[in-house]
C-alpha cells in the first residue's frame, strides 16, 4: 500500500489533538451518523451524486462541520464502503463458525436477511451498495478494493471444509462469487417482499442454491451453442454497435457515473464530438446499452425456447448461450449493478424492463415444474438466482484465479443448476 493510500485509511482525526475517551466516543458516534446518512444518499444518487452539503443537511450540521470528520467527499465515500464491507464481513465470520459448508451458506443468508430486515425496519442504518465502488479513483479505489478482496477471501473460505475437499481453489472462488452476487442483487428484488416474508425467502433461496433446479432423473451436460445461429447481425450501424459495446464494458468496469463521456471517447479513440454525433447525452447512451442487453437476452430466449419443449434443456441451453455471449466479442451484457447507480429518473424504468426479461426465466421454471423436469422451487426467486449467476460470470477474470473463458459454463452454470455442492 502506498503512502497516499495509508493517508486515506488513517482516522479522520489524524493530525488533530487527541480527545479524551468520552469525547472520542461522541466523535465516533457522530462519524457513524454521518456515514449512515451518506450511505443512504449514495444508495439513491451514487458516489458522484452524494455531496457534503446534502449529508450535512441530513444530520443537522454545517457543510464545513462535516470536514471536521471527513476532509473530502471521497474520504466519506471510502468510510461508507468500508463500513458496508465490515458489516457484511462480520456476517461471514459468524457463518464460518458452523462446521459444514452447507450450514455456513444457510447461516450467512439467514444473517444477511436478518440484517436487511433490521435496515428496512429502521432498527439499523443502511449499508452502502457495493456496485458504485467502481466509480472511485485511486488511491480511494485501492483502499476499498483491498478491503473487499479480504472479505471475498473469507467468503471463499466458507467452502474450506472436509466435505468440500474435492473443490479446487478455482471452484471455491466461483461458488463464492455466485453467492456474493446473490446477496448483492437481492437488495433490489427483495423490495417486492414484505419483511414478514423474509424467513420464507431464506428457505427458498437456500433450497435453490443448495439443491439446484434439476428435476428427478435430470443430469448436467455441458451444452455447446453457436451465437451466430441465435443472434443475427446487429441492426444498427457498425459504428453504433462499437459505441454500445465499448460503453457497456466501461460501465461494467467503472459504474454508471464512473463511465464519463471523456472516458468512453478515449476508450474508442474518438473525439467527444463523435460521441455526440451518435448520442445526445450519456444518459441516452446508457439507456441504449441497457436496451441492447435486454434485446440480446430476449432474442436468445426466443431462439432457445423454440428449439425444445423440455424446460430443463431450455435452462441449460439458456445458461450456456448467455455465458458464451458474456465471453464473446459482442459481450458482455450490462451488469445489473449498473441499475442501482442509475439516476432515479431512469432507474425504475430499466429495473422494470429487466424484470420482464427475468420473468421469462421464471416462466420456463414454472412450466418445467409442471412437466416434472425441474424441481418444485419458487420460480420468481429461481429466476433471480439464474440471472444473478449469469451476471457474475462476466467478471470471472477478477474473482476466479486460473479460470479460462472456456471453463465459465462449468464453473458458474453447473453449480447454479445442480447446486453449489454438486461435484
Amino acid at each position: 500500500m502506498s503512502a497516499s493510500d495509508k493517508e486515506v485509511t488513517a482516522p479522520p482525526s489524524s493530525g488533530r489533538p487527541r480527545k479524551s475517551a468520552r469525547a472520542g466516543s461522541k466523535y465516533a458516534r457522530k462519524q457513524q451518523t454521518i456515514i449512515a446518512a451518506a450511505s443512504e444518499i449514495m444508495n439513491r444518487d451514487g458516489v458522484k451524486g452524494m455531496t457534503l452539503a446534502d449529508v450535512a443537511s441530513r444530520v443537522g450540521l454545517l457543510t464545513t462541520s462535516i470536514t471536521y470528520y471527513f476532509r473530502k467527499k471521497e474520504d466519506l465515500a471510502v468510510a461508507c464502503f468500508l463500513d458496508a464491507i465490515g458489516r457484511t464481513e462480520a456476517l461471514v465470520d459468524m457463518a464460518a463458525q458452523e462446521s459444514e459448508a452447507r450450514e455456513r451458506v444457510q447461516r450467512l443468508l439467514q444473517l444477511w436477511l436478518q440484517l436487511r430486515h433490521r435496515i428496512v425496519a429502521g432498527e439499523e442504518p443502511p449499508v452502502a451498495l457495493f456496485g458504485d465502488m467502481r466509480t472511485l479513483q485511486k488511491p480511494q479505489r485501492t483502499v476499498v478494493g483491498d478491503a473487499y478482496r479480504r472479505f471475498f477471501a473469507k467468503l471463499c473460505a466458507l467452502f474450506e471444509t472436509p466435505e468440500c475437499s474435492w473443490m479446487t481453489a478455482t471452484q471455491r472462488a466461483a461458488r463464492a462469487h455466485i453467492l456474493s452476487e446473490q446477496v448483492f442483487w437481492a437488495v433490489i428484488w427483495l423490495r417486492r417482499y414484505d419483511v414478514d416474508d423474509f424467513e420464507r425467502v431464506h428457505r427458498r433461496i437456500c433450497d435453490i442454491l443448495l439443491n439446484g433446479f434439476a428435476g428427478r432423473g435430470r443430469t448436467w451436460r455441458n451444452v455447446q451453442v453457436s451465437l451466430d445461429d441465435m443472434l443475427p447481425a446487429a441492426s444498427g450501424s457498425a459504428a453504433q454497435e462499437t459505441f454500445l459495446i465499448a460503453a457497456t464494458r466501461l460501465i461494467n468496469e467503472r459504474g454508471y457515473r464512473g463511465a464519463s463521456v471523456e472516458k468512453i471517447s478515449e476508450r474508442l479513440n474518438v473525439t467527444k464530438g463523435s460521441f455526440y454525433y451518435h448520442h445526445d447525452a450519456k444518459d441516452d447512451l446508457v439507456v441504449a446499452c441497457f436496451q441492447r442487453s435486454f434485446d440480446t437476452m430476449r432474442r436468445i430466449q426466443r431462439t432457445v425456447l423454440a428449439q425444445s419443449d423440455d424446460q430443463w434443456e431450455q435452462l441449460m441451453t439458456l445458461a450456456a448461450a448467455l455465458i458464451v455471449y458474456q465471453m464473446s466479442e459482442r459481450g458482455p451484457l450490462l451488469r445489473t449493478s449498473a441499475l442501482v447507480a442509475l439516476p432515479l429518473s431512469m432507474r425504475q424504468e430499466m429495473i422494470d424492463a429487466y424484470a420482464r426479461v427475468s420473468n421469462r426465466f421464471a416462466g420456463v421454471i414454472a412450466d418445467g415444474i409442471t412437466a416434472g423436469s425441474i424441481r418444485a422451487i419458487d420460480p420468481m426467486i429461481g429466476a433471480q438466482v439464474f440471472s444473478a449467476t449469469l451476471n457474475a460470470s462476466a467478471e470471472y477474470r477478477w474473482w476466479v484465479p486460473g479460470a479460462t473463458g472456456e471453463q465459465t459454463h462449468e464453473l458458474y452454470a453447473k453449480p447454479m443448476l445442480m447446486g453449489l455442492f454438486a461435484k
